[in-house]
């Protein structure tokens, strides 16, 4: 028997159980990550004057981690209502980018449409995508998307009310949680010229761009520049390399 021939096509609709489980533990890492930030949410939010009841509203209905602290952070710094509302709404606009990227794995139905978009957020999408079958994709969402929902729902109950006797959470390293756990999904994808030189691109745009944007504009701007950098050289590499295969 040839251990290397190839799979039937099929086969990847019916995935191992031992790479489902890996898809769990991964799904669960990030969530657990994320989760814990949401301490830190809590806290600030109620320090920029929002009560319990608002705070814990805004992370279950919005649910966009940098939207609310886009918008925590205008209210707090005395900004009005309608500019934050428009910068967190700008912020969240990345979600529906991700949910036409989702929308063909997916395929929700139903009221799976409203729990599909309220759930697709950066690490659901991040954990999803990053798998290599539909249905290892689909238990990635569901399983990343849930875990970070609740967790982040209840730590946000939990840093409201702690509040003043917590402090400010970023000294207990949680505002570094959920982007190490983020990068920690991304790091294996760098393996090609494409992918590296694109997150250079966004690494030093977001850095040039942080002294003189708002918050959370800077990583929404670096994401559009690497896309349009992607589009540019895929272009060129894609004729680059018919030229060598020649």
């Amino acid at each position: 028997m040839d251990v290397d021939a190839p799979r039937p096509e099929h086969a990847d609709q019916h995935p191992r159980e031992r790479d489902r489980r890996a898809v769990v533990r991964q799904g669960l890492s990030v969530a657990i990550a994320t989760g814990l930030y949401g301490v830190s949410f809590g806290a600030l939010s109620v320090a920029s004057g929002l009560t319990v009841l608002q705070t814990c509203l805004l992370s279950l209905l919005l649910f966009s981690g940098g939207s609310q602290f886009a918008l925590i952070g205008i209210l707090g710094g005395g900004g009005t209502v309608g500019a934050a509302v428009a910068a967190s709404s700008l912020l969240a606009l990345r979600n529906a980018l991700y949910g036409l990227q989702l929308g063909p794995t997916m395929l929700p139905r139903g009221w799976r449409r409203f729990a599909v978009a309220q759930l697709t957020i950066d690490e659901s999408t991040a954990v999803a995508v990053s798998q290599s079958a539909t249905p290892l994709r689909r238990l990635g969402f569901w399983v990343t998307g849930l875990g970070v929902y609740i967790g982040w729902n209840l730590m946000t109950l939990i840093g409201a009310f702690a509040g003043d006797a917590l402090g400010d959470p970023r000294r207990y390293g949680l505002d570094a949680a959920a982007s190490a756990a983020f990068l920690a999904l991304l790091w294996p994808r760098l393996r090609a010229r494409e992918p590296v030189a694109i997150a250079v691109v966004g690494a030093v745009a977001t850095t040039l761009l942080i002294p003189v944007l708002p918050q959370g504009l800077p990583v929404l701007a670096a994401a559009l520049l690497g896309a349009l950098a992607a589009w540019f050289w895929a272009k060129r590499w894609s004729a680059a390399d018919a030229e060598a295969a020649e």
